[in-house]
């Protein structure tokens, strides 16, 4: 039997596999299952801080209307506000504590955010609530036109957010920065406990019978692993935190390519809906076998084995295999 575990955020994990947040992680029967097919831990699907935001401004709206409610005092406000904003996170708050009750392995909070408006007090809920750690998925989009200080709001976010919990902290973010590595680098600097690479936004498509617009592809493919494992390999020994590997991770050999680039875990989500949960477990042999083939007996002994390669100068060596990799096509 070989030792799979991993350390990651500060939690150690019995596998280097983690159910990423989904429609897969909204449940606790669900989650049981995962569990049961060898997932590590699982990141539960994301509450989104619109949810929150838009029905406490429709409450308030309709509140305004009623002068038996509504006089215009600030305490009245400040009670519906409050007490409206606690009921719409019972059910996630529930949710957080019943899969802590039914499974033994580390359940992860996950917000999808957008700005550091006045939600950041949801996660000493989330912390109260026992969840083991916190993803914040960062959804700032590049087609937003509006937020003119796109990567600011990533620092101000995590400052919000770490001045209010304890507990280990991650971000994840998108592949749409204007200097990649100097802003992960950045990142790790600024007390996260892990940055995982990469979140997936909405991909469209144009249907050529009614001539509009339809939803892309909802799932990743193997073509999105190469970038997210390039990114792996260039950061891993240049960050302050662990890294997470996501998006276009489907088999036991893209975790195998993952872990030697550096990752202290991968995330796993379209290669359960299109496979199963039983996936996980075939991912973990297929992972057990090559490490036996390569007479390895832990991940420790081989994660990051070739990252070295990246780590002087990621750019020359990119250009070099560039060369070397066009001026041999004839």
């Amino acid at each position: 039997m070989k030792d799979l575990t991993t350390k990651y955020i500060g939690l150690t994990l019995a596998n280097p596999v983690i159910a990423a947040s989904s429609g897969l992680t909204a449940s606790v029967e669900s989650i049981q299952t995962l569990e049961k097919n060898g997932a590590a831990a699982v990141v539960l699907k994301s509450i989104f801080e619109e949810e929150i935001l838009l029905e406490v401004n429709q409450q308030l709206e309709e509140a305004k209307k009623n002068p038996i409610i509504y006089s215009g005092l600030s305490e009245t406000l400040d009670y519906i506000d409050l007490h409206i904003r606690e009921d719409s996170l019972n059910d996630y708050l529930n949710l957080i504590r019943d899969a802590k009750n039914a499974v033994s392995i580390p359940v992860i909070a996950s917000i999808n955010c957008v700005s550091f408006e006045d939600w950041t007090y949801f996660t000493k809920k989330i912390e109260e609530a026992d969840a083991d750690a916190l993803e914040l998925n960062l959804f700032m989009n590049p087609a937003d036109f509006q937020n003119k200080e796109f990567e600011k709001t990533y620092f101000r976010i995590i400052e919000k957010v770490l001045a209010t919990v304890e507990i280990p902290v991650a971000i994840k973010i998108s592949k749409y920065f204007t200097r990649m590595g100097l802003s992960v680098k950045a990142l790790s600097e600024s007390g996260v406990s892990g940055i995982v690479m990469f979140n997936r936004f909405y991909t469209p498509d144009i249907d050529l019978d009614t001539i509009s617009l339809s939803n892309g592809k909802l799932f990743t493919t193997a073509e999105d692993l190469p970038e997210t494992l390039r990114w792996i390999a260039i950061m891993s020994n240049k960050v302050n935190c662990d890294l997470a590997a996501s998006t276009g991770i489907h088999s036991g050999d893209d975790v195998i390519k993952m872990l030697l680039a550096g990752a202290s875990a991968t995330q796993v989500a379209s290669t359960l809906y299109k496979n199963g949960p039983g996936q996980i477990t075939r991912i973990l042999n297929r992972v057990e076998k090559w490490m036996d083939e390569k007479g390895f007996d832990s991940i420790d002994q081989f994660r990051g084995k070739v990252s070295g390669e990246y780590s002087d100068n990621p750019a020359s060596f990119e250009r070099m295999q560039f060369m070397k990799h066009f001026s041999e096509i004839r």
